[in-house]
């Protein structure tokens, strides 16, 4: 399996790293190496100082698929999940710098937190479906998937252009505003509307 991710998919968290809004989905892979074990906490590397949480909706891929139409991409998954995408980013800010790939910040062991999927049936509606990561009892992010720039099947139709989508492969959709730094001992849990996914704990 493999894990694709997108950034810059909400216009608030351009804003707030003062990014350049782009022209198609920014897409990224991390090894499944990156997966935080369950019930693991997650570790912060001593390579980074600044390592953020990034809080994202994740769409788990029931079937092969490739050059996916948007009109059809919903015959591709069935469950919707909640993870975190962690991002060194001291390091990242050094890479982007010299125009280096992101890899090193955004795909080192324990990089993807990967929480409970359950069944997209279960919501009304995918394009206005409310989500949080609450740290240490307060809200830090929220996020609400009518505010993507691309919709889950606008992301699958373009990823399918370049890779071919396998049963398994978890795409992470993108992050709203809020990511902020971890520090040892913080509680971290996802939430997509009232239903816990994940609680992890940070050393």
């Amino acid at each position: 399996m493999k894990i694709i991710c997108i950034g810059r998919n909400y216009v608030k968290h351009i804003e707030e790293l003062q990014n350049e809004r782009p022209e198609e989905p920014v897409v990224f892979l991390k090894p499944d190496s990156a997966i935080l074990l369950k019930q693991h906490p997650f570790v912060i590397p001593e390579f980074s100082n600044d390592v953020h949480h990034e809080v994202e909706i994740l769409v788990k891929i029931n079937k092969v698929g490739k050059y996916i139409e948007s009109k059809f991409a919903h015959n591709y998954y069935d469950e919707i999940g909640l993870g975190i995408d962690f991002t060194a980013r001291d390091l990242q800010a050094k890479l982007k710098e010299k125009g280096l790939p992101w890899e090193k910040a955004k795909a080192f062991d324990g990089s993807a937190v990967i929480g409970d999927f359950y069944p997209k049936n279960d919501y009304d509606s995918l394009e206005n479906m409310e989500f949080k990561l609450v740290k240490n009892g307060e809200i830090v992010q929220l996020g609400n998937t009518s505010h993507m720039l691309w919709k889950i099947d606008e992301l699958i139709a373009h990823i399918s252009q370049f890779f071919t989508l396998k049963k398994g492969d978890i795409i992470f959709t993108g992050t709203p505003e809020g990511v902020s730094a971890v520090k040892p001992n913080d509680i971290l849990e996802g939430f997509i509307e009232d239903k816990k996914s994940f609680r992890i704990q940070v050393k």
